[in-house]
């Protein structure tokens, strides 16, 4: 089965090796007929503290790192 990959924003990079990507999702509600637009944060391993606020990234499951961390910035969107 493929490791899933989302895109998102990064919202804070204080922590060492570690970002905050809000991931946003579009969807249909299904009594009012409008475009719902919910997010989503996930901490994601950052190994060389590459990615700053305000970034667009690529995060890709992965086996848990930490209590939080079960994402990995790829390392092409990191660039």
């Amino acid at each position: 089965m493929p490791k899933r990959v989302l895109q998102g924003v990064v919202v804070s990079d204080t922590n060492d090796k570690t970002v905050v990507v809000r991931v946003e999702r579009r969807y249909t509600h299904p009594v009012l007929k409008k475009t719902v637009r919910d997010s989503k944060k996930y901490h994601a391993h950052d190994e060389a503290n590459a990615c700053k606020v305000g970034d667009t990234v690529f995060i890709e499951e992965s086996a848990p790192i930490s209590k939080n961390k079960r994402w990995v910035v790829k390392a092409d969107a990191a660039a």
